[in-house]
């Protein structure tokens, strides 16, 4: 076939495919060619510069955003969500978010871990729908959810709530996120009821987690699961940034580990790791320096956050890497 002759038989293939919307297997009927060649054509007439395709992100989505993010900090998966500077706002938003993640990504052989204490993961339970494709997936309590009676019912919920959409089984973590003492801590963990919750922690497939900042959320603070001003100080001083189920870490992502660990019943931070997929769900100038220190430990690897945020941790990890090269450069000399 002459090189015209194979030009315009391309032609013709790309426009009847990509501007009158045919099928392939339309388009063999109608030019008596094989299906092979029809797909062979199309694929020339890409790399001959006959069909050019680009993507347009619709309003309100940041694909270049969560590229960036994912190969800045190694994420299998980062969604960046419009929203305002506004906490509350930035909650509602990153929850929405979050449910039809959750509704598209779901299996029903899926363990799912959740934190409780939790305002966007409350905001996630109350945005999403039944979701039969995940039918009979379980739901565990990965941070104590007793706490304050008036905050408490959230925590409870947030479980049962998560669990009915997907037609599974719940399971509550009878304890405080945080207790008085070591002594008070192995007491609750003698509990048989807290001994299943925590035996289940190990068969967790995806784990959906707050993010905390040194400052406890509203929430947080009304549940009672706190450490008191002067024990914030004390991790504040350790170089604590934030944490994940009350498990702090600082801004390269190490743990800070301190006596306060040893009243904390939740899943710690190495058993978190082993989770397949982790799922940080957090937003806002507040929890910027947190979501930057879990990043660097790697502890979460899906980010969902807004965009004011996903930019802020660009910035910071622009400037750290510029000044880790300077630093280099530096010590060379």
């Amino acid at each position: 076939m002459a090189r015209i002759d194979e030009l315009r038989l391309m032609a013709k293939v790309a426009r009847l495919y990509y501007v009158q919307g045919l099928r392939q297997v339309e388009i063999t009927e109608r030019l008596h060619i094989h299906q092979s060649t029809v797909s062979r054509l199309l694929k020339r007439a890409e790399k001959e510069g006959i069909i050019r395709i680009t993507f347009t992100a619709p309003t309100g989505l940041h694909a270049d955003l969560e590229d960036a993010l994912q190969t800045a900090f190694a994420l299998r998966e980062a969604i960046v969500v419009d929203s305002i500077e506004d906490e509350d706002q930035i909650v509602r938003d990153l929850g929405a978010a979050a449910a039809f993640h959750l509704e598209t990504t779901l299996r029903p052989t899926d363990v799912v871990g959740i934190s409780s204490w939790s305002a966007a993961l409350l905001a996630m339970v109350e945005a999403m729908h039944p979701n039969p494709r995940a039918a009979g997936a379980g739901v565990v309590q990965i941070l104590g959810g007793i706490g304050n009676p008036g905050a408490e019912k959230h925590a409870t919920q947030l479980t049962r709530r998560l669990a009915a959409l997907l037609g599974g089984s719940a399971t509550l973590l009878p304890a405080p996120g945080a207790v008085g003492s070591a002594e008070a801590k192995r007491v609750m963990l003698n509990d048989r009821y807290v001994q299943q919750a925590v035996a289940l922690f190990k068969t967790v497939t995806v784990a959906l987690v707050g993010i905390g900042a040194i400052e406890p959320s509203k929430l947080l603070a009304s549940s009672g699961n706190i450490f008191s001003p002067q024990e914030l100080q004390q991790l504040a001083r350790r170089g604590a940034v934030g944490d994940i189920c009350l498990r702090f870490f600082d801004d390269a992502g190490q743990p800070v580990v301190t006596p306060l660990n040893d009243r904390v019943i939740s899943m710690d931070l190495e058993t978190l790791r082993r989770v397949p997929r982790i799922v940080g769900i957090a937003g806002g100038r507040r929890k910027t320096a947190a979501i930057r220190g879990a990043l660097a430990g790697r502890w979460i690897n899906t980010l969902i956050t807004d965009r004011g945020t996903a930019e802020r941790l660009l910035k910071a990890n622009e400037s750290a890497t510029t000044a880790a090269g300077t630093a280099r450069s530096r010590g060379r000399r």
